[in-house]
C-alpha cells in the first residue's frame, strides 16, 4: 500500500468517500461494510490501527455540530434536557440521524487519514494535479504545508521567549495574573502574525525573482499502466455497488 501510486490512491479514497456519504441514514449493515473496508485496509498497511484510530479522531469537534439534530428531528421522544427557560426532546429520528452523521464523517475522515499516512505529501499535490485540480490551489496547498512547519517553529521560539521573560524568584508561581497571561497570548498572536504577513512578503518576491508563475513544477511522470485504471475500476465499482445495494435493497 505504501509503494502503490499517489494517482491510484487518491481516486480510489475519494470513491471511498463519496460512497460512504451517499449511503441511506440508518442502514447499519452498509455502514459495518464499509467499517470492515477500510479498517481491514489499515490493518494490511502496517500504519497500525491504533495510530490510524487516533488521527481519525480530529473529526470529533466537527462531529458536534450535528448534536442538535438530536433535539430538532421529528419523531417519537426518547428522553428530555430540561436546562433553564427551555425544554430539549430528544428523538429516535434525531438519534439515529446524528448517529448516522458520526458514521459517515468518522469513515471519511478514517480513509483520509489512511491515505496521508501511507502516502508522501508532495505525491498526493501531484496525484490532485493529475486530476486536473486548478494549478493555483495545489500551489495554496503545497506553500501551506511547507510553511506550516516555519510556523509552529516561529511560536516555538515565542514561546520560549515569554517564558524566559516570566520566572519567578522562590517557589512562588510566576507568569503574573490570568489578565497579564492573555495579554501576552494577544501580543504574541499579534507578532506571529505581522511576522507572517512580512515573511510571505518577502518569499513571494523571492520566489518571483526564480521565475515563479503560479506553477508547481515537477519532473514528467510516467504515465499510469493499465493495471492501474483496472485497480480505480474495480474499487469505485466495489462502493457503487455498495452504495447502490444499499438503497435499493429493503
Amino acid at each position: 500500500m505504501h509503494r502503490a501510486d499517489a494517482r491510484v490512491k487518491l481516486p480510489v479514497a475519494l470513491a471511498f468517500i463519496f460512497a460512504t456519504s451517499s449511503l441511506p441514514v440508518g442502514l447499519w449493515p452498509a455502514f459495518g461494510v464499509m467499517l470492515l473496508i477500510v479498517w481491514t485496509a489499515a490493518a494490511l498497511s502496517g500504519v497500525g490501527l491504533v495510530r490510524v484510530f487516533f488521527r481519525s479522531l480530529v473529526a470529533v469537534p466537527f462531529m458536534l455540530i450535528a448534536l442538535p439534530t438530536v433535539f430538532t428531528k421529528p419523531g417519537e421522544a426518547i428522553f428530555e434536557l430540561t436546562p433553564p427557560l427551555i425544554t430539549l426532546t430528544a428523538t429516535d429520528a434525531g438519534l439515529t440521524f446524528f448517529a448516522t452523521v458520526i458514521l459517515k464523517s468518522w469513515l471519511s475522515v478514517t480513509a483520509a487519514a489512511l491515505l496521508t499516512s501511507t502516502t508522501p505529501a508532495f505525491s498526493l499535490l501531484s496525484a490532485l494535479r493529475s486530476l486536473k485540480l486548478p494549478a493555483i490551489l495545489v500551489s495554496i496547498v503545497m506553500l501551506m504545508y511547507r510553511y506550516l512547519f516555519v510556523l509552529v517553529d516561529e511560536t516555538q521560539r515565542l514561546l520560549r521567549a515569554r517564558t524566559a521573560r516570566s520566572a519567578s524568584a522562590g517557589a512562588g508561581a510566576g507568569g503574573g495574573t490570568i489578565v497579564w497571561r492573555a495579554k501576552g497570548a494577544g501580543g504574541m498572536a499579534g507578532s506571529l502574525f505581522i511576522r507572517t504577513l512580512d515573511r510571505s512578503e518577502r518569499i513571494y518576491l523571492a520566489m518571483l525573482a526564480r521565475g515563479y508563475d503560479g506553477r508547481i513544477l515537477q519532473s514528467r511522470q510516467t504515465p499510469l499502466p493499465g493495471s492501474a485504471y483496472a485497480q480505480i475500476a474495480l474499487f469505485a465499482t466495489t462502493f457503487a455497488t455498495i452504495a447502490i445495494l444499499a438503497r435499493i435493497l429493503p
